[in-house]
């Protein structure tokens, strides 16, 4: 008869993972994050613990509907984890061991190229809208070639618009703002192109029939357009007063980036511009970016620096109403519309390469062209 084996007290037994409870859901309007806590069943300790641990990472006083969270707990109400899901799919956990810890995970996007063709009958915002193309894109045309084309007078309808632009998603859910990497327009027998990089330097090309026109580096990349050159209402007076730039609107911390080649001739503070870099360009040409939160370690008075450069981010010092970049253009101490001065441009194009740049003209064309002829005008290009 066989004989029964007994365990001894020292054999190991395999640990039994007690089973776990997850719940989540979104925070509606009104909501803070204890009062969704509090109803998951985490008790006031835990909940002044995650909310401690989370608020490290993320400041709790911008939470809004559609931010998600979820609890995992075991069945006798203990908590393991916290996840709070805020935008562009980034997500904050709070983990319980033997001490709390926090996480932030950030998902790597795929990076979606799109295609579109509209055919204008009144205004860019219109055809835009009707081809359910992003309407922000009709500021980047404006921005790009204002200073070239009037569109309320040259653009008479039928003309039509060819747009190349790329999005970061993850799952379905589209991270940031869609940006253009492509343009033609066709107008009065002139073929207007306009070439943005994906990467690098940010500065795009602009081409007239084939023939490099213009190279512009945008200050910002992937900006909102938020106020232009002139009179308007000041936003924190309330008065009606020039506005010597214009602002882009974006996250605080964005990189901002020089225009054009030049001499670094200010860095510090001025008064309601809050902290400024300012840059020569030539003996009578200057630009000036304000509200920076930063300008980076070793960037000094009198260092020369190339279109696209970093030379600070973006941020809400001084008179501003949120993280913004005020960029100016002035000439002769006199400020002019940084959208249709061309001298800025003249200094970028003396350091552009032709040869390159006709070869991106090139390339994005046969891009354009490959997803304007698929049935799906979209393909996944990269991943971080």
């Amino acid at each position: 008869m066989p004989r029964l084996e007994v365990a001894s007290a020292d054999t190991l037994l395999p640990t039994i993972e007690p089973p776990l409870s997850n719940w989540s859901r979104d925070i509606a309007t009104g909501e803070t994050l204890d009062t969704v806590l509090e109803e998951a069943g985490l008790s006031a300790t835990d909940r002044a613990e995650v909310a401690l641990a989370l608020g490290a990472e993320y400041d709790l006083r911008r939470l809004r509907p559609g931010h998600s969270v979820t609890v995992v707990s075991t069945m006798d109400g203990s908590p393991r984890s916290v996840a709070l899901s805020v935008e562009d799919g980034v997500r904050i956990e709070a983990i319980f061991g033997e001490e709390l810890a926090t996480q932030v995970v950030t998902p790597a996007p795929d990076f979606i190229t799109s295609a579109g063709e509209a055919g204008i009958d009144s205004s860019l915002f219109a055809a835009l809208g009707e081809a359910e193309m992003p309407a922000r894109f009709a500021v980047d045309l404006a921005q790009m070639l204002g200073g070239i084309v009037d569109f309320r007078r040259e653009v008479t309808g039928g003309e039509t618009l060819r747009l190349l632009w790329r999005e970061a998603r993850v799952g379905e859910d589209r991270i940031g703002q869609p940006e253009l990497t492509f343009a033609s327009l066709e107008i009065g027998g002139a073929l207007y192109e306009v070439v943005w990089p994906v990467s690098g330097s940010d500065r795009a090309t602009i081409y007239v029939n084939g023939t490099v026109l213009r190279v512009f580096a945008q200050p910002v990349e992937g900006a909102r357009l938020s106020s232009v050159f002139g009179r308007r209402t000041h936003p924190v007076y309330g008065n009606v007063r020039m506005h010597t730039g214009v602002d882009f609107a974006t996250a605080s911390g964005t990189p901002v980036q020089a225009t054009a080649p030049g001499r670094i001739s200010f860095i510090g503070w001025r008064g309601g511009y809050g902290r400024v870099v300012e840059i020569a360009h030539g003996s009578d040409t200057m630009t000036r970016y304000a509200h920076l939160s930063a300008v980076p370690e070793g960037l000094a008075q009198g260092q020369r620096v190339a279109a696209g450069d970093v030379i600070g981010r973006v941020g809400a010092t001084g008179t501003a109403t949120g993280p913004n970049l005020h960029y100016e253009v002035l000439v002769d101490g006199r400020p002019t519309d940084p959208l249709s001065d061309d001298r800025l441009a003249e200094a970028a194009e003396s350091e552009a390469d032709d040869t390159a740049a006709l070869l991106r003209l090139v390339e994005a064309r046969a891009l354009l062209n490959e997803n304007l002829g698929s049935d799906i005008a979209e393909t996944t290009t990269e991943r971080l």
